[in-house]
């Protein structure tokens, strides 16, 4: 481990020294006509011409004019579910071995995104990345010299005789490189083990065995993990077990309504580090230090991108995509205005809406913030509430209550002939609804002018139950939705509701 620390450590320092690569939409370019050239004697390519399009020195606005956009349910019922089957050449050469479940945060039954041995490799490149953007933080090499815990899902896949299913970081997890493997944790022994339970307890029962300095996993999880393991070896904090634990990289969900309660269990401030790995493959990652976390997308990496404006003229109020939306590439995007972001990459999505917005900081760095999802933003009236504009309102009513809100879920419904949000708040303390109410409502007022707006009309009132943060975490563990890559729904809509209603009328004498 000494000489792996100084190997690390070295060639960040080389790394740091390489001139970033200037021309963005030259990056991309040369990435759509390498996906364009390799899928070609597809049967998705066969269809739109991808052999005399890979020949263009250009070839954006032909794939944008011919290829439509599609969404989940469009490009399985058109193509994916023939991968399925075990069908070879559909949407990209050769046969998908691997299929990533996905419930997503919109969508009740799982979806099931291909995988290839080409994807697996963007994702290995994309975390060295992020290994890499440490040397902002200018850590000696004895810090290198730890070890990488990741709280991630089962190594140990489903196999139906055709494919592999699992979650994402099952999959990538079995299939890392053996020199990365020597250095990372919790070992193929606990990373095969399917019980979510099972698999913190075991993470528990080793920790004092281990020396983590960087971690990885969902904010909510990592939380957990850290309370179990300071409960079980009665200490005060997780650095009594973990001294040199010093980067905390995390995904799937903001990590405001946690890093209170996460530093609350530390003895040193943690580094936080934003990723952005979906189901279809590792998009970005936070380079550098920045207050917003922003992200940097990873342009040159086997996967095209493109964004839609996400406004009224290319959505509909469901979040659903109008036909005539039009699509800009990586040029044509502005600062500070709401995107649904398009992904075309090496596992077979083309023109993929991935089903997230995101909002540039940095147009020469390609550098962005989640704000929400299409389908993840309420808009009953025209208050046009988005999940950052949650998040910044939690936040903010945390610090003014001097609270901690961990969880939450709003929901928009009819009310007195007008409209209401209900909001679900997660806390384990005595809190005042009526407080937290009036604080959530005048941080959204000054946060977004149209909620503000419609407060004085059609938004006639807001209404806050306070629930045990384990209510949370039972119903997902009712949908068997315990794991590493799993997180609550901020917006409940459709089936979704209802099984929250549901759940929370069958557990009515549990919840406080």
């Amino acid at each position: 481990m000494p000489i792996l620390g100084s190997i690390i450590k070295g060639a960040i320092g080389i790394r740091s020294r390489i001139p970033a690569r200037k021309n963005i939409y030259r990056q991309q370019v040369k990435q759509l006509r390498k996906l364009l050239s390799k899928a070609q004697f597809t049967d998705f390519g066969a269809q739109f011409g991808f052999s005399q399009m890979s020949l263009m020195d250009d070839p954006v606005k032909t794939f944008q004019q011919k290829v439509p956009v599609y969404d989940y349910q469009t490009i399985f019922d058109a193509w994916w579910h023939r991968t399925l089957k075990g069908e070879r050449d559909v949407c990209w050469p050769g046969k998908i071995k691997y299929f990533a479940l996905s419930s997503g945060t919109s969508e009740s039954s799982s979806k099931h995104i291909p995988v290839t041995r080409d994807l697996i490799k963007t994702i290995h490149k994309g975390t060295l990345k992020q290994v890499l953007s440490t040397r902002h933080f200018n850590f000696q090499k004895e810090q290198y010299e730890t070890e990488i815990l990741f709280v991630g899902g089962s190594t140990n896949l489903n196999y139906n005789g055709t494919y592999f299913s699992g979650d994402l970081s099952g999959i990538t997890t079995g299939t890392q490189p053996r020199w990365f493997q020597g250095f990372t944790l919790p070992g193929p022994e606990i990373r095969s083990i399917a019980s979510w339970e099972t698999k913190l307890q075991e993470i528990v029962d080793r920790a004092k065995n281990w020396n983590v300095g960087f971690i990885c996993g969902v904010p909510a999880w990592i939380q957990i993990l850290f309370e179990r393991i300071i409960k079980h070896y009665n200490v005060k904090t997780i650095h009594d077990v973990w001294p040199n634990l010093a980067i905390f990289v995390h995904g799937g969900v903001a990590i405001h309504p946690y890093k209170k309660s996460i530093d609350a269990l530390c003895a040193k401030p943690l580094i936080y580090l934003d990723t952005y790995m979906a189901s279809e493959g590792f998009l970005a990652y936070q380079e550098r230090p920045n207050e917003l976390q922003a992200l940097k997308l990873m342009t040159d990496n086997k996967t095209f991108f493109e964004f839609i404006p996400f406004t009224e003229e290319n959505f509909d109020p469901d979040g659903n995509i109008k036909p005539k939306a039009r699509a800009l590439n990586i040029t044509e995007v502005e600062l500070d205005k709401d995107y649904a972001i398009l992904i075309t990459n090496c596992a077979g999505a083309w023109r993929y809406l991935i089903g997230d917005t995101v909002r540039f900081t940095d147009l020469a760095r390609a550098e962005f913030i989640i704000t929400g999802r299409t389908k993840h933003f309420l808009s009953l009236c025209g208050e046009h509430l988005s999940v950052d504009n949650m998040n910044q309102a939690i936040k903010l009513t945390a610090n003014d209550l001097s609270i901690v809100i961990n969880e939450y879920c709003v929901v928009g419904k009819p009310y007195q002939g007008l409209f209401a949000h209900h909001w679900y708040i997660g806390s384990d303390k005595a809190v005042d609804a009526a407080q937290i109410r009036d604080k959530l409502d005048e941080h959204l007022k000054v946060l977004n002018d149209d909620y503000t707006v419609e407060r004085r009309h059609a938004l006639k009132e807001v209404i806050v139950d306070v629930l045990p943060n384990q209510a949370f975490i039972d119903f997902l563990a009712s949908k068997n939705k315990l794991g590493g890559q799993s997180k609550f729904p901020r917006v409940l809509k459709g089936k979704h509701l209802n099984d929250w209603l549901a759940f929370l009328e069958n557990h009515k004498t549990k919840i406080p």
